[in-house]
Parts: structure tokens; C-alpha cells; sequence
């Protein structure tokens, strides 16, 4: 948290808090200070990028105010009136835990309004679902009690926002029960991934949506008839680079990528999926993330004719997820072996369909010399470029064998790869998905 920054934002909502008291009690009051914020701080930027009011900072800063300053409110109250005085103008609550005050929405609208019924009715709207606090998910008004009203619910600000304001930087949510995603990373670059000219080709467009999309959104001004996000389908068989590639978008435009996690999405209980899937998307939310969700046949499979209520249960969670994935603003890539088997609903919504096929022989022969490390000297008889032209493999194949052709060459106190070494190693990945040389 920028010190000077904050310093002087609490004093403002300080100063400001006091006058509003002063002005209830009849009693002359003038400060000198006035919001300055640090242009580099987060809170300047959300307020530049938002254009946000007065009255919006003073909202925002008194929901940041308990996780910050506990008791900010209760010093104010206490050199004001005796101990112990109820306010009633002034709303707030205490927890069982949290004994300070928490400001409510009745707190924002004594310090802001106090009885001026038509900027009270202002205040009222900067939580409705169309404001931007609620559209991206920043902030909120808690759900009051049984009988009591609107106003009395706290003010609600995001976790992740509370990280942003006080820490500066997003943190990355762990894969759990209420986000069923892993964050994935790699060290590779685009040099090191190998790809026939008209995957790499369908590839430079899902680039160029991530570098330019707030260029065509904004100022060529389609956000009005093209739909937030960037969909794509990935098909082709496994280890042909497709999560490797996903990694590579996210690494090249400064991108977190989760890769979702469909067995924990996916609940034989009514209802549950459709939970599980709102969780996901509710946090990926104005992120800037990219979602894969691999072996996507799982979740995005043809619907089926509904026979029983589980088959409308499933086609109910296939029509949810379709729903979600178009209002995602976002990159999600859906990643699978199996294309024929999607469904034909969820094919027309995608801006790119990018074939993965098998590499050819050339392709396998800079793969190998791409993955064979440095450590190794070919015998003088292995000849690689017909290894790669004899035996049809994936980059992941190539992948698995040379690290099982170098831990056995490390066990043997030898950096000398031969030919016999080799093809035992290729028969050995064959031989595990089921395939003869």
C-alpha cells in the first residue's frame, strides 16, 4: 500500500466525516484537505479508470476502512459524543469477532447526504447492478436482515480488491471447492514449440485479439455488436501442443492461465455444476485471465435427447456452461481429441477452430533437436533425421523419451546416445499407449 497515498485518503474521509458531525450539530467546522492521491497508486487508477465521484471515493474508502483501520470510525464517534451515545443517523454495525465499526450503506448516506432525501435516493442507486462497483464485481451491499431495511446491510468490498488496495497486486486463487482451476506456467517460449504453418498461422489471430482487443472495443467502437471474450476450440491428438500453446498466449501478453479442472466441476448432484461453474467464472471475472479447460469433450459434448431427468440435468449444465463461456470476457480455450463429439452449439460460437495435427517428419526432426539437451553426443551411427522420418511421434512422446533415454544414460556414467538406446526407449512409449513399432 502506497503510504502517502492512503495517509491522505483517510485523512479527506476523516475531515469529511467530522464536518457532516459538525453540520448535524450546528457547529462550525473547516478543513483545508482535500483528496490527493499518488497517480501510480491502485486506488488512483481505479478512480481514473472508473471517472468515479466524490461520492463513490467516499463509499470506496469506507468499506476498505475495517480491513485497514479497525478503529476509524469509533475514534471519530468518541471525540464527537460521550461513550456510549447512540447514533442512529449514522448506521454501522458491530461482529461477534470484529468489535469495530463497520460502515453500512446508512453510514454512507449520513456522511454524505445526511437528511437530503433526494441525494439519499442518489446513494441508493450506486448499488443497483448497473453501476460499475457491481459490474465489476468491486463492490457491494450485503443482503439485509429479515425486516430491516435496504440500508442497514454493510459495505461489501471483494477480497481481491482488498488485496489490489492495500497489497497492490492480484492474488492468484488456489484450486479448491470455490475455484476448480490450477494455475499453469511455463518456461518455454514460442521458439521452442513446433507447429505446421497453418496451425501457427490460425494462431497469429487469437494474438492479435489479445494485443489489440481494447483498440477494436473501444476505439473502433465494436463493444456494441461484438461480444465480450475470445473463445477458441483446440482439437487434434493428445501432446501436439495445445496446452503448451495456451501457456505461450498467457507468457506473451502477461496473462495468468488456469487450466480448469473438469472432475471437480462436474457433480452427479442436481444443481451442483451449475454452482460450481457460476464460482468459476464469478472469480475469473475482469481478470484479463485465459481458461483451458482440457479434454473438453467431457463438458462440452453433443446433447443428448432427454429420456430422464439426468439427461436434462446434463443438457441443462451443457446450455449454463454455453451461457457463461459467451459473457466471459476473457480467452478461454477449449482443448480436446475428440472434435466430432462437441457440440454443434457450442462450434458456431467459437472466432477460431485450430486444427493440432501430428507433426510430420520434418517437424519431428526439429523436435528432436529442439528437446535432445546439450549434455548428449550422438553416437556416430544414429542419425536422427531418419529416426524422425521413420517414427510418426507427438512433441509430448519425444518429450518422454529423451527423458527416459537421459536418466538412463545418467545412471550408466555416459552422455553417448545410440541408435539401439534410442529405439528401445521409442518401442517403450509405443508399447505404453498400446501401439507396435
Amino acid at each position: 500500500m502506497e503510504k502517502s497515498t492512503y495517509h491522505n485518503a483517510f485523512s479527506f474521509l476523516k475531515e469529511t466525516i467530522r464536518a457532516r458531525i459538525a453540520e448535524t450539530r450546528n457547529e462550525q467546522y473547516s478543513s483545508e484537505i482535500s483528496l490527493r492521491l499518488d497517480g501510480e497508486s491502485f486506488l488512483a487508477k481505479l478512480i481514473e479508470t472508473h471517472q468515479a465521484t466524490a461520492d463513490e471515493v467516499i463509499i470506496l474508502l469506507l468499506a476498505l476502512v475495517p480491513h485497514v483501520l479497525p478503529g476509524f470510525l469509533d475514534e471519530i464517534l468518541t471525540e464527537s459524543f460521550e461513550a456510549g451515545t447512540e447514533i442512529p443517523d449514522f448506521g454501522g454495525v458491530r461482529g461477534t469477532q470484529f468489535r469495530g465499526i463497520q460502515p453500512t450503506a446508512a453510514t454512507a448516506c449520513y456522511i454524505i447526504a445526511d437528511a437530503d432525501i433526494s441525494k439519499r435516493m442518489h446513494i441508493m442507486r450506486l448499488f443497483e447492478n448497473s453501476h460499475w462497483f457491481h459490474k465489476n464485481s468491486i463492490l457491494r451491499l450485503e443482503a439485509p436482515l429479515s425486516g430491516e431495511p435496504k440500508m442497514s446491510g454493510r459495505l461489501l468490498l471483494d477480497e481481491e480488491y482488498v488485496e489490489r488496495l492495500t497489497t497492490g497486486r492480484i492474488p492468484r486463487p488456489d484450486v479448491g471447492y470455490d475455484f476448480a482451476a490450477e494455475f499453469i506456467e511455463t518456461p518455454l517460449d514460442w521458439k521452442d514449440l513446433v507447429l505446421n504453418p497453418s496451425t501457427e498461422k490460425q494462431i497469429e489471430e487469437v494474438k492479435n485479439w489479445l494485443k489489440y482487443e481494447h483498440i477494436l472495443l473501444k476505439d473502433w467502437g465494436l463493444a456494441k455488436t461484438v461480444k465480450p471474450g475470445y473463445r477458441v476450440l483446440m482439437y487434434g491428438t493428445p501432446g501436439t501442443g495445445k496446452t503448451l500453446t495456451s501457456m505461450l498466449l498467457g507468457k506473451a501478453t502477461g496473462r495468468d492461465v488456469f487450466r480448469v479442472d473438469l472432475s471437480q466441476l462436474v457433480s452427479k448432484y442436481i444443481g451442483e455444476t451449475s454452482k460450481n461453474l457460476a464460482k468459476l467464472f464469478d472469480k475469473a471475472k475482469n481478470k484479463n485471465w485465459i481458461l483451458v479447460f482440457d479434454e473438453g469433450e467431457v463438458m462440452f459434448s453433443k446433447r443428448m435427447s432427454v429420456k430422464e431427468s439426468n439427461d436434462m440435468h446434463a443438457n441443462q449444465n451443457i446450455a449454463y456452461l454455453l451461457q457463461r463461456i459467451e459473457s466471459f470476457d476473457g480467452l478461454v480455450v477449449v482443448a480436446t481429441n475428440l472434435k466430432s463429439n462437441m457440440d454443434e452449439a457450442f462450434l458456431r460460437r467459437f472466432q477460431s477452430i485450430i486444427y493440432f495435427p501430428k507433426p510430420n517428419a520434418e517437424e519431428r526432426f526439429k523436435l528432436w533437436n529442439k528437446a535432445l539437451p546439450s549434455k548428449i553426443k550422438k553416437d556416430k551411427a544414429l542419425d536422427i533425421k531418419q529416426i524422425a522420418e521413420r517414427y510418426e511421434l507427438t512433441g509430448s512422446n519425444i518429450v518422454n523419451i529423451i527423458q527416459k533415454v537421459s536418466l538412463q544414460l545418467i545412471s550408466k556414467k555416459s552422455t553417448t546416445l545410440t541408435e539401439q538406446i534410442l529405439i528401445e526407449n521409442i518401442n517403450k512409449e509405443f508399447l505404453k499407449e498400446g501401439k507396435m513399432i
